[in-house]
C-alpha cells in the first residue's frame, strides 16, 4: 500500500469516526430533551379558548379548516394569529419542574398573564423568568420554561364585523 492511500484511508477512518461521534451526540440529545408543551400536532388542535388576565375569555373552534367564533356570532377572525395559538402547543420546553419546587406567586402562576386552552389542555403563563427571555409555564401539576415568543400576545384588533 502507497503512502498516499494509506493517507487517504486514515482521513476515511477518521470521518467515519467523526460522523459516528456526531450521531451518537444527537441521538442522546434527542433522547433526553425535555420535549414540546402538549406533545400535540398543532394542525389537529379544534378549539382554543384564550384569557387575559380577568378579561372574559375568547373562544374560537377550527371548522373546515377555518377559525371561527365559537359561538357562533358572524365575525371574521384572523387565521394565522389562531394559528400560532395552535403552534404553542408545540413549543419546545426547555426544561421541566414540578411546580411545588416554585412559590406560584413568586413566578405568576396566583393571576397568570394569560390562560390558554388548547383542546381541553390548559396552559397557564405567568412571570418572565429573571435570566434570558423565557416565561414560565404551568401544565397541571409541572412547570416549563419556555421562549417567550410562545407567550399569547393579546389581539391588537380581534375580530372586524363582517356587513
Amino acid at each position: 500500500m502507497t503512502r498516499a492511500a494509506r493517507q487517504r484511508l486514515w482521513l476515511l477512518l477518521g470521518v467515519a469516526a467523526l460522523l459516528a461521534l456526531a450521531l451518537w451526540q444527537w441521538r442522546s440529545d434527542r433522547a433526553h430533551a425535555p420535549g414540546t408543551l402538549l406533545g400535540l400536532d398543532p394542525a389537529s388542535i379544534t378549539q382554543i379558548q384564550l384569557q387575559f388576565g380577568h378579561a372574559a375569555a375568547m373562544n374560537y373552534r377550527r371548522n373546515h379548516g377555518h377559525w371561527q367564533a365559537a359561538d357562533g356570532t358572524p365575525a371574521q377572525i384572523d387565521d394565522a394569529r389562531l394559528d400560532a395559538l395552535a403552534a404553542i402547543a408545540a413549543a419546545p420546553v426547555e426544561h421541566w419542574r414540578p411546580l411545588t419546587d416554585f412559590d406560584p406567586a413568586k413566578i405568576g402562576l396566583v393571576a397568570p398573564r394569560a390562560v390558554l386552552q388548547l383542546d381541553g389542555h390548559t396552559l397557564r403563563f405567568g412571570a418572565v423568568a429573571a435570566i434570558g427571555h423565557r416565561c414560565y409555564v404551568q401544565r397541571g401539576t409541572q412547570v416549563a420554561l419556555v421562549s417567550l415568543r410562545y407567550m399569547p400576545q393579546a389581539p391588537t384588533s380581534q375580530t372586524v364585523e363582517l356587513p
